[in-house]
């Protein structure tokens, strides 16, 4: 391992993105640490985009806001210019073009994140992943990120994952997906935060109301 990598602060988190068959459900942890301080207890991971998109968020924070702030703008600048809100796959594009940027710009800190979006069109549902190295894709069934705690979620997803689950299904599942990665991996923690996507659009849903 170079100096440079040792001298990188390591994070970790678990974000999960489950499609139903009348919506999306994407959760978080709450914890957000640096290498082995947990540096807040309180970190929204799960952030609505617009009436219709949600986004999860992982990997260094800076960087994380940076990508934010940028993509909003540019949907809120399509929505003015255009009197419409961006599609999904809109959406997920300009965050694929402006993670690809970043993690090629040149630095001495990797910028790194991760995104999960969620949400509804005149298309439909749609769940798209936003890897670090800008790549995008769309799930019809679900997707995860994050450090041990995504790999914990693959083995629950894989095995019970069904096709034209409920909402309140998909609701339980991402509950036991975080449980279980709070358990096991101890980045991740503090309670978790749940947006559900539907014909109504974007919903957070109380962490009182999570049993």
């Amino acid at each position: 391992m170079t100096d440079l990598e040792h001298s990188i602060v390591k994070t970790g988190t678990t974000t999960v993105g489950i499609v139903c068959k009348d919506g999306i459900i994407l959760a978080a942890d709450k914890r957000a640490t640096a290498d082995h301080l947990i540096a807040d207890k309180r970190a929204k991971k799960v952030h609505k985009l617009s009436d219709n998109i949600a986004v999860t968020i992982s990997g260094g924070v800076s960087d994380i806001q940076m990508v934010l702030k940028l993509t909003k703008a540019e949907l809120e600048l399509k929505r003015v210019r255009t009197k419409q809100l961006a599609t999904v796959k809109e959406a997920a594009n300009i965050f694929a073009n402006i993670v690809y940027q970043n993690i090629r710009k040149f630095s001495t800190i990797v910028g790194i994140s991760h995104f999960i979006l969620g949400g509804k069109d005149e298309h439909g549902f749609a769940l798209y992943d936003v890897t670090p190295d800008g790549a995008v894709s769309e799930h019809s069934d679900y997707a995860t990120s994050g450090a041990y705690g995504a790999i914990i979620a693959y083995g629950i997803l894989e095995n019970e994952w069904k096709p034209h689950m409920t909402m309140e299904e998909g609701k339980k599942m991402a509950m036991k997906v975080l449980l279980t990665a709070i358990k096991r991996d101890a980045s991740v923690g503090n309670g978790i935060d749940m947006v559900i996507i539907d014909k109504k659009g974007v919903n957070e849903i109380k962490e009182t109301t999570l049993e």
